[in-house]
């Protein structure tokens, strides 16, 4: 019973005689996450389910195969994603035995919806940073100021919850030089060339979040491409 409502568990065997056509990924598996130090002949699945799968392999100088059971972390929850997940874990265990190498990305790419960043900025002074009511800029009368910014004073006044320009710019500085320092780290690992990494670095305090998620999503395309191309 608890087999049939494994949307995984059922369709094991479908699974299983898949994998049998990547011989060399099942070693992988079983050296990189079952920890077996020693020498692996061939590796084949057995059973796989939503929590985890087991392999079946041999070691050379033994004649009886033997198991091992590796989890799924998180636990699949749908057939679709059993796929996609091993060919994740592929992605890991090659890398991690040092039979692929990290990918190297020698272009800088701006991803469109980074050019949101400074629309959200002006968001959140508006409504966070509203200038005092009777404040004037230039010669536009304090009328107009004051009608324009009426949102965010009624915001403050039914939150309480407000910042001075300053410690709003603080703040969002803060949060930008830290972005920019991960995505630092990342360039080191995955980018290639100074201007590439200056690029990455300095649009990421500029633009945040877009920038350095864009920059992992391409290092995971070459990842999944490398390890399909591997067998």
């Amino acid at each position: 019973m608890a087999t049939m409502s494994d949307p995984v568990a059922s369709n094991s065997s479908s699974l299983c005689t898949y994998m049998k056509n990547y011989p060399s990924t099942l070693v992988a598996y079983v050296k990189y996450f079952g920890n077996i130090d020693d020498h692996v002949l061939t590796a084949e699945m057995s059973s796989i389910d939503s929590k985890g799968m087991t392999l079946l392999y041999k070691q050379s100088g033994l004649s009886e195969s033997k198991s091992v059971r590796v989890s799924f972390n998180p636990p699949l929850s749908k057939y679709d994603d059993a796929k996609p997940r091993l060919l994740t874990m592929k992605t890991e265990a090659l890398e991690g035995l040092g039979t692929l190498k990290a990918p190297q990305l020698t272009t800088f790419r701006f991803p469109p919806k980074a050019i949101m960043t400074p629309f959200i900025f002006l968001a959140y002074f508006y409504l966070l940073a509203p200038p005092p009511p009777g404040t004037t800029f230039f010669s536009i009368p304090v009328t107009n100021v004051d009608a324009f910014f009426s949102l965010a004073h009624a915001f403050r006044g039914l939150t309480g919850f407000g910042f001075s320009v300053r410690t709003l710019a603080t703040i969002l500085g803060v949060i930008h030089s830290a972005e920019g320092l991960y995505t630092l780290s990342l360039c080191r690992r995955f980018v290639k060339g100074f201007a590439v990494t200056a690029a990455y670095v300095g649009c990421s305090v500029l633009f945040g979040v877009h920038i350095w998620k864009d920059l992992k999503k391409r290092v995971q395309e070459k990842r999944i491409e490398a390890a399909t191309k591997f067998e």
